[in-house]
């Protein structure tokens, strides 16, 4: 970070630094649209490069006037500063707001498409990709409004130490989940897409007989269990499958698996399985408390606890009759 390195005095010791093409600006934007397509998609974009053509003439401006003898560099820089900063500011401004937009739609059409293929949603695209979106998000609102505050009355060094700390709180942010989520296997959309089925089918049927197999052979334990990865363990394809669950079950691929494992923690409930509620919901296959909370409120409803204390005292009464 410029700042963390003595960025006003850096600069005034060594005053041949200007122009020196450390802070390319306008690539932000479009590397993180490209990132969230890059992960979703399975792949680089088809003409990638293109989103990065502003970010490549910034950097050649800059290295170009870095280039120039000191004397006619200093010259320019007091010439030039308040257009080159009126115009990176208002084409970020403008990024911001056109990426912005994409990649929150980009992250809707993937969130809305997950659940009839993966079990643990929450995995992919609420700890992650909407995290960063939303960091990015954040740190785009913080970045516009010092720009424009810079645009009416220039800003010094001091005064911008707020948008540095955010920048350096981004990027810990994005480095940090970045490594945890980067071995994890992203979905790719086109994966996602419902294949067509037949209507020959009792599909109804189907779904209920693969629901008891699924049940009975325990594979709803499976943290990492996807709609492809339970296809092949039913022999069968995945266009099936979904459409055996969504009339069969009459929901979407996660809400069919969650439902089966909050089916199973209550009946460990209901034998008297003295283990902790959150050690039983991760043995039965729930990725976190939250979504092991939601699941079973939907599926018996009531909470967890309740439904404990409930069969527990149900089971006393019993022993206390007989």
């Amino acid at each position: 970070m410029p700042w963390l390195i003595g960025f006003a005095g850096f600069y005034d010791k060594w005053m041949w630094l200007t122009f020196a093409p450390f802070q390319i600006t306008l690539a932000v934007a479009p590397l993180g649209w490209l990132y969230l397509t890059a992960l979703t998609e399975g792949a680089w974009p088809p003409q990638g490069w293109r989103h990065l053509l502003p970010a490549m003439v910034q950097a050649l401006y800059l290295t170009t006037c870095f280039a120039l003898p000191f004397d006619m560099k200093m010259a320019w820089a007091e010439h030039s500063s308040g257009a080159y900063q009126l115009i990176t500011s208002l084409a970020l401004l403008a990024q911001m707001a056109w990426y912005g937009r994409g990649s929150a739609r980009r992250l809707a059409a993937y969130r809305q498409a997950l659940p009839d293929h993966v079990a643990n949603t929450h995995r992919y695209a609420g700890r992650w990709l909407a995290g960063a979106l939303a960091a990015l998000g954040l740190l785009f609102a913080v970045w516009a409004g010092y720009s424009l505050w810079d645009l009416i009355a220039p800003l010094d060094y001091v005064n911008l130490m707020g948008l540095y700390l955010a920048m350096a709180a981004c990027a810990l942010y994005l480095g940090i989940e970045g490594w945890r989520h980067a071995a994890l296997p992203f979905p790719r959309l086109a994966d996602l897409a419902p294949a067509s089925t037949p209507d020959s089918k009792d599909w109804a049927a189907l779904g209920r007989e693969w629901a008891a197999r699924v049940q009975a052979e325990g594979w709803a334990r499976d943290p990492e269990l996807t709609l492809a990865r339970l296809a092949r363990r039913l022999g069968t394809n995945t266009g099936y499958l979904s459409r055996a669950i969504n009339q069969g079950a009459g929901s979407n691929f996660a809400s069919f698996v969650a439902g089966l494992r909050a089916e199973a923690v209550a009946e460990r409930l209901r034998a008297g399985d003295p283990a902790d509620l959150l050690t039983i919901a991760l043995e039965e296959g729930f990725g976190s408390k939250a979504s092991f909370n939601r699941a079973f409120t939907a599926a018996l409803g009531e909470a967890p606890s309740a439904y404990r204390r409930r069969v527990s005292k149900g089971e006393n009464q019993g022993e206390l009759t007989n």
